[in-house]
Parts: structure tokens; C-alpha cells; sequence
């Protein structure tokens, strides 16, 4: 680092840890001088019936609440449009956001657009936002996303098709509260997906060109109970100490995120859940490897330290020969998990690859923090190699 970096630091989430912890929730509600939440929650857990986990809390606590349960695993911003709608009409005032980054992402738009008025498509983009939004307090039931500690909302555009998001420092919800006991019953597949997201933000915000000593600590914490962990959490999901391990890493990936920006894994991600319907975590998953092995070169001494802090031998090694075993890393942890190893898997179809490269390099925030500047052709090229598989890289 050099003596003159600087950087900023906003962190304005209290963050509630622990077994049990959703307990808390109606105090916390009680302290944001709320009295009738939106929960905007995932269908997925009402159908699963883990949505008793919350709601006998509030019911318990004679909290009464509206419940938004429009929740798609790609959201489209109409569905924002549509809680504001509800939870105006209701006088809520509060929003509870209850799942993983879909519906958290959902809830903070729908308390941003509370207070604000228009539509979520008027806010797409950076530092739009003009007022607070009414208070947000989220609960992730998976361990992927951190939307619980960021300032992001991140939609489908439906006129567009395109993906892009809200950003912005209103967007920050004012309370979190990680239960570990909530994550138990994620499913293998899942388990997999979010936590490779997880991986990713943490990967990608330490070779951030914005990185700085604090969202490295994030980083580099997170990194290792991610690595430690997800292979656990996945074969066995009844087991508390890694589920517990993997939630606070997917917190601290959030955190530095949040500090450093993520780059081109998630820009190339993008097309793949508005053009295909790619869930965000499997998008980043399968794209990982190879858009790390393309960046190698960007910032070996970093990807060197990344491959140690997977434990990987790197004594005697070059900065090259180290930073490459962290590729092979990254292949092989998908292949324990069960991610598949190409996008052919993913049925994406190859002739799109040049407009997919094309809306990736529109995502320019995470495309400037990458610490190798990609062209367009670099882009085709890589998801090219994606394509084919491990094996036909030559970045």
C-alpha cells in the first residue's frame, strides 16, 4: 500500500450475531420506533414453512405485520414497485427483509421508494437515492449475498432486460441479525451457490484496485472461514459450527464489498441472470476460475497471498507458479460442490456471448475496480473459455 491512499468508511448497520438472535427482533423493531413491518420474505422459505422462525416471533410480541411474499430468485424491479404499493396502502413503517440477497434486496428498495416516491427504475444507477428510506432491518437466511451490511439493490430491468442496481448510502439497512440456526435447512445446491458468492465478493474486493487495509481485513477473515467451512456446511447442513462460520464469512465478503467494490467476476455474471435466468451465486460460481486465471497477472503478489490463505503450499514457488495453484483451487471447489465446470452446462447459448460480453462491460464500476483492465475481446474470450472448460485457457 502506498503512503498516500486514502479511503473512506461508512458502517452504519448493527449487526446482531448468534443462535437464537432473531429473538431480538422485536426489540430491535421497538428501537427504529417501528410498530408495523413489511416482511418482505422469499416464497421459498413460506413453503418450506420456515417462515415460523419469524413470524411466532412477532406474533409473540403482539407485532403486527403485512406480509410481501413476491419474491422471484431474479427480482424484476416491478416487484419493488409493488411492495412500495402494499406497504404505503398498509402504513408500514418499517420493512423487514427476510432470505437471501433476492429478498433482501427487494426489501430495501421498497423502503427506499416509501419515502421517496417515482419508481425503482428511477433510481438505477449510483447516488441517486435523495432521502432515507424508512427503516430496514435485514435477517439472511443463507450465507451468500452480505445484502445485509450493503448499499446495493440489484434488479432485473424488465424494459430492458438488462441487470443492474440501486446504489447508494441510503440503502444501507439500519440493523441485521445473523441467526445460524436460520441456515441450517439450506439445501446442498444452495449451500454451494451462495457460498462460492460469498468466496467471490471477498476474492474480488482483495484485489479491488479500490482495496485498503480495512476491507482486506474483512477479506482476508472471510476468505478463510469460507475456505475452512463450505465444504462441510455442503456435505452435512445439520452442522452448527459451519453454517455459524460460513454466515459470518458471507457477513465480512458484505463488509468488503461494501469498502472495496467487487469486479469482473460479477460484471460477466450479470448477463447470465438477465439474459438467462442464472441465479447470481451459480453465475459467479461457475465464472470464478476463469476470470481469476484472467486476472492473474493484474496483481500477482495478491493472488499469491490468496492461494496461501487457502492453505496451499507456496513455499520455494514464483508469484506466477503460487498465483496459479489458487486457480486450480478455485476448480477444484467447484467440483467438490457440485458447480458445474462450463457455461454449455448452464445451456447459454454460445452465438450471445458478444452482446453478453457487451452488457458486462457496461457494469463499469466493477469493471474499473478489476485489477486487469479487460477489452472486449478479452471479455468474448473468457466467457469462450467457459464455455469449453477448464483445460482450454490461455489468458
Amino acid at each position: 500500500m502506498h503512503v498516500s491512499s486514502s479511503f473512506s468508511i461508512i458502517q452504519p448497520t448493527d449487526i446482531h450475531f448468534g443462535c437464537g438472535i432473531v429473538n431480538k427482533l422485536p426489540e430491535i423493531i421497538a428501537g427504529l420506533a417501528g410498530t408495523r413491518p413489511l416482511l418482505v420474505m422469499d416464497p421459498g422459505l413460506i413453503r418450506a414453512g420456515l417462515d415460523q422462525g419469524i413470524t411466532s416471533v412477532l406474533d409473540q410480541a403482539s407485532i403486527p405485520y403485512v406480509l410481501f411474499d413476491h419474491v422471484d430468485p431474479e427480482p424484476g424491479l416491478r416487484l419493488a414497485d409493488e411492495g412500495a404499493a402494499m406497504a404505503k396502502e398498509a402504513g408500514c413503517d418499517c420493512v423487514i427483509g427476510v432470505g437471501g440477497g433476492s429478498a433482501m434486496d427487494v426489501a430495501k428498495a421498497i423502503a427506499i421508494l416509501c419515502t421517496n416516491g417515482g419508481r425503482a427504475a428511477d433510481y438505477l444507477g449510483l447516488g441517486r437515492i435523495g432521502k432515507p428510506g424508512l427503516p430496514k432491518i435485514m435477517i439472511p437466511t443463507s450465507a451468500g449475498t452480505g445484502a445485509e451490511v450493503t448499499f446495493t439493490a440489484v434488479f432485473i430491468n424488465e424494459e430492458t432486460g438488462s441487470k443492474g442496481g440501486m446504489n447508494g448510502d441510503p440503502l444501507y439497512p439500519e440493523a441485521a441479525l445473523l441467526d445460524p440456526e436460520l441456515t441450517v435447512s439450506l439445501p446442498p445446491r444452495v449451500t454451494a451457490a451462495t457460498g462460492i458468492d460469498a468466496l467471490t465478493h471477498a476474492l474480488e474486493a482483495y484485489t479491488s484496485v479500490q482495496a485498503h487495509p480495512v476491507s482486506e481485513m474483512y477479506s482476508i477473515q472471510a476468505i478463510k472461514l469460507i475456505q475452512a467451512n463450505i465444504r462441510t456446511a455442503y456435505a452435512d447442513g445439520r452442522n452448527l459450527a459451519a453454517r455459524s462460520a460460513m454466515l459470518l464469512g458471507s457477513l465480512m465478503g458484505g463488509k468488503a464489498l461494501a469498502m472495496a467494490g467487487v469486479g469482473l467476476v460479477h460484471a460477466m455474471a450479470y448477463p447470465l441472470g438477465g439474459m438467462f435466468g442464472i441465479p447470481h451465486g451459480l453465475a459467479n460460481a461457475v465464472l470464478l476460475p476463469y476470470v481469476t486465471d484472467y486476472n492473474l497477472i493484474g496483481n500477482l503478489e495478491k493472488h499469491a497471498e490468496l492461494a496461501g490463505l487457502f492453505g496451499l503450499d507456496t513455499e520455494g514457488l514464483s508469484l506466477r507458479d503460487a498465483a496459479d495453484l489458487l486457480v486450480d483451487e478455485l476448480h477444484g471447489l467447484n467440483r467438490d460442490l457440485g458447480i458445474p465446470d462450463n457455461l454449455d452446462a448452464l445451456d447459454i447459448a454460445p452465438e450471445k456471448i458478444p452482446e453478453m460480453a457487451d452488457i458486462a462491460l457496461t457494469v463499469t464500476r466493477p469493471v474499473g475496480n478489476n485489477p486487469r483492465q479487460p477489452s472486449r475481446d478479452d471479455v468474448i474470450a473468457i466467457y469462450e473459455t467457459a464455455m469449453e472448460g477448464w483445460g482450454t485457457a490461455a489468458f
